[in-house]
């Protein structure tokens, strides 16, 4: 049986700013790096065999620092775990973006990643390391938006619908091609 621990990554400055970040590369925030730092020592007395993350700076920082914890697990960057291309309205806040485009700003292109794009990508991702690492323990640091559209792909249900948490942790466990869901959205560790 494969588990997938599946993360978000620690907060950033834009993250707390309520701007868009999409493919951008922006770096965790101070607050993000004791985020990561506190889900890292969770995850240390945990048995994990690899870890994978995105190439954006706010998830390998996140990796890194969930590396060092489990001994200096090797971080395996996978393109296919980059946040949602954002197009346009990388950057902008809600307001600007109201203001720019107006409230249906959602569904003018402004050049974003679709829904189906991410999908693709993301249960390739999944189908390949699943393959490579049957019956492993497999953590993927990444984004948001990636992961939220990932997971309604994977495990349909209502009750998941609330916004993943930065340094979040969400257990996948596949089983005979089925996936459950036994953690959600969990930031325990935060609560020290």
């Amino acid at each position: 049986m494969t588990t997938l621990g599946m993360i978000r990554h620690g907060i950033t400055e834009w993250n707390m700013e309520g701007r868009a970040q999409g493919s951008s590369d922006i770096p965790l925030h101070e607050q993000g790096i004791l985020e990561a730092k506190r889900l890292a020592q969770r995850i240390g007395e945990e048995r994990w065999d690899l870890l994978y993350s995105s190439p954006l700076k706010r998830a390998k920082q996140t990796a890194d620092i969930i590396s060092a914890e489990l001994g200096g697990i090797e971080v395996a960057i996978d393109e296919r775990l980059r946040e949602t291309g954002g197009g346009q309205i990388e950057g902008t806040t809600e307001a600007e973006r109201l203001e720019k485009w107006g409230s249906g700003w959602r569904e003018l292109d402004l050049d974003r990643e679709t829904s189906r794009q991410v999908i693709e990508r993301g249960l390739h991702f999944i189908e390949d390391v699943v393959q490579k690492h049957p019956d492993k323990q497999i953590l993927v640091v990444s984004h948001g938006s990636f992961l939220r559209h990932v997971l309604q792909e994977l495990v349909p249900s209502g009750e998941k619908q609330e916004a993943l948490k930065n340094t979040s942790i969400t257990h996948l466990t596949a089983d005979k091609e089925k996936w459950s869901c036994g953690l959600y959205n969990c930031t325990k560790h935060l609560e020290i």
